[in-house]
């Protein structure tokens, strides 16, 4: 009996090197994407030098923001109301945003019948191609006014009752601040979290849901016992994508959060900046060297505060993409 020995050898070889072409193209793109990073790390240093070296840490933490008088203030220039600004429109979009998100993906997944549940999510996801200047505009002309006329006089005359609670709706009512750039933000981070957390529940093995209902559980229950636990690593996920996308907003923030005052007050009812809205606001006014570093700077510690959020991000991913039992999902 004669082998043909040479085909399965030539196809050995082919094999091995296409394996080598992959592995070399996946080596190259995994190092073009952190030679980005550090390109815009370093030019954004070295752009923000002046600045750094002038104030160094204390740019971090003063709320003093005077381009007219920098020869006179030693602190010119401080982060801390922006900083301030876009960690709490961030953090209220999320807390608006994961709960509705997980509710919709739930009913899109195990509630709905497809001839519902299909066009409901394609016209979700759809949300996500909205420029974020639409946004902007839709909440500066409908958003706002209704902040301002019935929601936010509706909060002071329940929430703001309620002692500690009370000072969160201090103030005049003006639609334009905190608040209302954390419901913006949150409406724009729906469409990415719903969509990720629906098709990570429905990945949930059908023999896991169709045990426990042959057993005799409840719809809640299957959804509380089965899919949610497998599922919560990847809603985690899906939510801190939202996060990233909600620190980094700047169009929509700019047009509703007011710009107009950098006190940082317990107050959602403040009008304030973000590090995005007051680069977008001050970038083109930056008419001195020490200004347009200090503006440069802003964005430096916008990265350092999404850098932060992701590292938080994926330790809590890491924590919640365990199941009961201590398996990995």
């Amino acid at each position: 009996m004669i082998f043909n020995k040479t085909r399965p050898m030539t196809a050995s070889l082919s094999e091995e090197r296409g394996d080598s072409i992959f592995r070399g193209l996946t080596i190259v793109s995994s190092g073009l994407v952190v030679a980005l990073l550090a390109g815009i790390v370093i030019l954004l240093v070295s752009d923000s030098s002046e600045s750094i070296l002038r104030f160094g840490c204390n740019f971090f933490v003063s709320t003093t923001w005077n381009p007219v008088e920098t020869q006179v203030h030693k602190v010119a220039f401080g982060a801390l109301p922006f900083i301030f600004g876009t960690i709490v429109t961030s953090v209220i979009a999320l807390l608006l945003a994961t709960p509705i998100s997980l509710g919709s993906a739930l009913f899109v997944s195990e509630y709905a019948p497809k001839w519902i549940g299909n066009p409901v999510a394609f016209i979700i996801e759809l949300l996500v191609a909205i420029p974020s200047v639409a946004y902007g505009l839709w909440g500066l002309f409908v958003l706002v006014p209704i902040m301002r006329n019935v929601v936010e006089p509706f909060l002071q005359s329940t929430l703001g009752k309620i002692p500690v609670i009370k000072l969160l709706f201090a103030g005049t009512p003006m639609g334009q601040d905190i608040l209302t750039a954390g419901i913006i933000l949150s409406i724009m981070i729906i469409p990415t979290i719903l969509s990720l957390s629906r098709e990570i529940i429905s990945q949930v093995p059908k023999l896991q849901k169709e045990g426990m209902l042959a057993l005799g559980a409840t719809k809640w229950e299957v959804l509380s016992k089965a899919v949610l636990p497998f599922a919560r690593g990847g809603i985690v996920g899906a939510a801190m994508l939202g996060l990233a996308r909600a620190i980094g907003e700047t169009m929509a923030v700019t047009m509703v959060i007011g710009n107009s005052s950098k006190a940082i007050t317990a107050s959602l009812l403040t009008p304030g900046y973000t590090i995005s809205s007051a680069i977008a606001n001050q970038f083109t006014e930056a008419d001195s060297a020490i200004y347009f570093s200090a503006v440069v700077e802003l964005g430096l510690v916008l990265l350092l505060v999404a850098s932060l959020f992701n590292i938080v991000s994926r330790l809590l991913v890491s924590k919640f993409a365990r199941l009961p039992g201590g398996a990995s999902a």
